[in-house]
């Protein structure tokens, strides 16, 4: 298995094989309570859900919007379990026309949550359809072309959407004022995580103290998904070795898949390396530190680059990505007398 997939597999949270998915299905909590973390979030949407159910209606619309791998789908399988209706899950890329989203709509039976997962990358025409369904629960179909073309309105059944986004600033302003609650979700805390460590460990029967569940969760971005990935790690680790699941056994298992002690993989030490090696420390644009890791720029913008800045390694400036002082320190490198850090821009 080559470093590269490793890596990738571990964390960076878009990528899923079908294993990946029914590994973190097993997982999901199924109720608010089980839930660990996002205290606001659940505190908000228990409000919700109450509400709705002793008016009888179905509960607002909600969007869910934060980094990959934070919870957005348990979520909303969650909305759909304790009010006590169907779910629909779908995808904005799998949206491509008002067609498509019409075909889901006119599907949907009373009350039934339907999910859609990056709302943000939905066709324009679907986006515009989606307006009326969340406002008004009907749709009107074109019939026809030209100056022939009739319009023809069509009712649906009430029913609740719950939008998850990573980038919520790709959304129109109109479709995001339907949404009747909107929950910003939060890396978790080191604490959280053990906790979210703890309950996997316990259904995945996996024996382990709370010092290597700690040492887990101080690697795994502050992001549940890869905590658990880590932790399915340390179990094939531990059960090849057959020494257990010891803290000596979590840091090697980790060191041996190119996680370190800051949860940086492969890819992230790749674009610190261009950076600190090849152009002295910044400043360097997107696109170049992109073609120079051999990486797509959209992943670098949307999965590396936001960690090495929350961490303090990297900062973002007009001119370009800067490595920080904790950056240099980092790696252990000394600095060229003429490099700039990224607070001195």
């Amino acid at each position: 298995m080559s470093d590269a997939f490793d890596g990738e597999a571990l964390v960076n949270p878009e990528v899923e094989s079908e294993a990946e998915v029914a590994f973190e299905g097993a997982l999901r909590p199924k109720s608010l309570a089980e839930f660990v973390g996002q205290r606001k979030v659940r505190g908000q949407l228990q409000l919700l859900l109450d509400a709705a159910a002793i008016q009888n209606r179905t509960p607002d619309h909600i969007l869910l919007a934060g980094p990959p791998g934070l919870g957005k789908t348990t979520l909303a399988m969650i909305v759909a379990h304790e009010s006590e209706r169907p779910l629909r899950l779908t995808s904005g890329p799998a949206i491509q026309h008002a067609g498509d989203l019409a075909a889901v709509l006119s599907s949907l039976v009373p009350g039934e949550v339907l999910f859609i997962d990056e709302i943000h990358r939905m066709a324009r025409s679907a986006e515009e359809m989606l307006y009326l369904a969340m406002e008004d629960f009907r749709i009107d179909i074109m019939v026809g072309k030209g100056a022939g073309a009739t319009s023809i309105p069509l009712d649906l059944a009430p029913f609740t959407l719950v939008g998850a986004t990573t980038r919520s600033g790709l959304l129109p302003n109109p479709l995001r004022d339907r949404f009747g609650f909107t929950a910003h979700l939060e890396f978790y805390e080191t604490g959280e995580l053990v906790r979210v460590l703890q309950r996997a460990a316990q259904l995945l029967g996996v024996p382990i103290g709370d010092e290597a569940l700690g040492e887990i969760a101080s690697r795994s971005r502050g992001t549940p998904r890869i905590a658990n990935r880590l932790l399915r790690r340390v179990r094939d680790y531990a059960l090849v070795d057959g020494g257990g699941a010891t803290l000596e056994a979590v840091r090697a298992a980790l060191d041996l898949y190119d996680v370190d002690e800051l949860g940086l993989d492969r890819l992230d030490r790749a674009v610190m390396g261009i950076i600190l090696e090849r152009f002295d420390g910044g400043p360097v644009g997107l696109n170049t530190l992109a073609v120079s890791v051999g990486e797509e720029a959209e992943t670098i913008e949307a999965v590396v680059e936001p960690f090495l800045v929350r961490i303090g390694l990297l900062s973002r400036t007009p001119r370009g990505r800067v490595a920080t002082k904790a950056g240099w320190a980092h790696f252990g490198m000394p600095r060229n007398a003429n490099a700039l850090f990224g607070d001195d821009l």
